[in-house]
C-alpha cells in the first residue's frame, strides 16, 4: 500500500469529473487499498480518488475511527431524501476551512464493490452527510461551492483568489 498526496485547492484537477469504473482488476484493488492507508493516515473521514488525481469514481469513507476496514463506493449514485440540515463541513482538500453548508440528512445510494458487485444502502447522518460531500468530488464539486455567497466571497479575498474568480460580481 501507498499513502497518496491529496491535491489541495485551487488545483484545477479537483474541478474535473470522474469517469466510470469499468474494469474490476488488480490495478483497481490497489487503488482501493491507496486510498484506505491514505484516509488512515490523513485522520479525514472520507477520500475520494479525484483528490489524489486519480479520475476514477471510487471513494472510501470511515466513521469508525479506524476501529474497522473503510467502505468502498465504486460508480456511487445517490437518491438523497427530502430533509436536509445545515452540517458544518472541512475537507482534505481544502485545508483550514470550515463551513456550513445543506445537506440530505438520509439518501439511499446504488453502487458496486471492488469486484464490481452492485448493492444499494441507505444512510443517514454523519455517513450520508459524508458520503454526499465525496460524491461531490467525483463531481469537480468543493464543499466551498456550497458555502453561502458571501462566505464563498470572503474565502476568495482572504486566498487572493478574487479576480481569478468567474463568480465574482461586479
Amino acid at each position: 500500500m501507498a499513502i497518496l498526496p491529496i491535491l489541495a485547492h485551487p488545483d484545477p484537477r479537483l474541478r474535473e469529473h470522474a469517469q466510470p469504473v469499468t474494469v474490476f482488476d488488480e490495478e483497481l484493488a490497489r487503488l482501493v487499498a491507496n486510498l484506505s492507508e491514505t484516509l488512515r493516515v490523513s485522520g479525514g473521514i472520507g477520500l475520494a480518488a479525484p483528490q489524489t488525481g486519480d479520475r476514477r469514481r471510487v471513494l472510501v469513507i470511515d466513521l469508525s475511527g479506524g476501529e474497522s476496514p473503510p467502505e468502498v463506493y465504486i460508480n456511487p449514485e445517490l437518491q438523497p431524501g427530502t430533509t436536509r440540515c445545515l452540517v458544518e463541513e472541512s475537507c482534505l482538500s481544502v485545508p483550514g476551512v470550515v463551513g456550513n453548508v445543506v445537506r440530505a440528512i438520509s439518501i439511499r445510494v446504488r453502487a458496486q464493490d471492488p469486484q464490481g458487485n452492485p448493492f444499494e444502502r441507505e444512510l443517514e447522518g454523519m455517513p450520508a452527510v459524508c458520503l454526499q460531500h465525496e460524491v461531490d468530488h467525483l463531481q469537480g464539486t468543493l464543499f466551498i461551492d456550497r458555502l453561502p455567497l458571501l462566505q464563498r466571497l470572503r474565502l476568495r479575498l482572504r486566498r487572493g483568489q478574487l479576480a481569478k474568480s468567474p463568480a465574482t460580481v461586479a
